[in-house]
């Protein structure tokens, strides 16, 4: 009767153990599919409830520690859009509020830099189209068009 139980505690701890490893896998699978839902799009920065954007810009800023750095200066922006192009990854960093983009440009993952440029005005076609989306998205009614 004893070794049974001790089997059981056996199977149980074990079980723990190999369920605690699976954490850095889930990690690393939700990483890499925010990574492909993210790729070539621009995303909503939201806090609350999280959005896509936002959980994209925290674990960017967890591989490049100078993005955290700029973002705890320059605050989140509203959107950001992320696109690779010549083995680079790229943010851009759009605030509504100042009318600007900063353009961010990451080496390799294995290196953590990121060289940052910028702010560039943002032309008026993408600052209607942001705002009128970041209205969407809070669920406040659209500006009625111009006549």
């Amino acid at each position: 009767m004893m070794t049974r139980s001790w089997h059981a505690w056996g199977l149980l701890g074990l079980g723990v153990v190999l369920m605690s490893a699976c954490q850095p896998v889930a990690d690393a699978w939700v990483t890499g599919w925010t990574g492909a839902a993210a790729k070539d799009h621009i995303m909503l920065v939201r806090g609350h409830p999280p959005s896509l954007g936002q959980r994209r810009l925290v674990s960017q800023s967890g591989v490049y520690p100078d993005l955290g750095e700029f973002l705890k200066i320059r605050g989140m922006p509203d959107f950001v859009a992320e696109t690779n192009a010549s083995n680079r990854h790229f943010l851009i960093l759009y605030y509504l509020d100042a009318k600007s983009t900063y353009a961010c440009g990451a080496k390799a993952p294995s290196t953590r830099e990121i060289e940052f440029s910028g702010p560039y005005a943002m032309t008026k076609r993408e600052y209607r189209l942001l705002r009128e989306f970041k209205r969407e998205a809070a669920g406040t009614p659209a500006a009625p068009p111009p006549r």
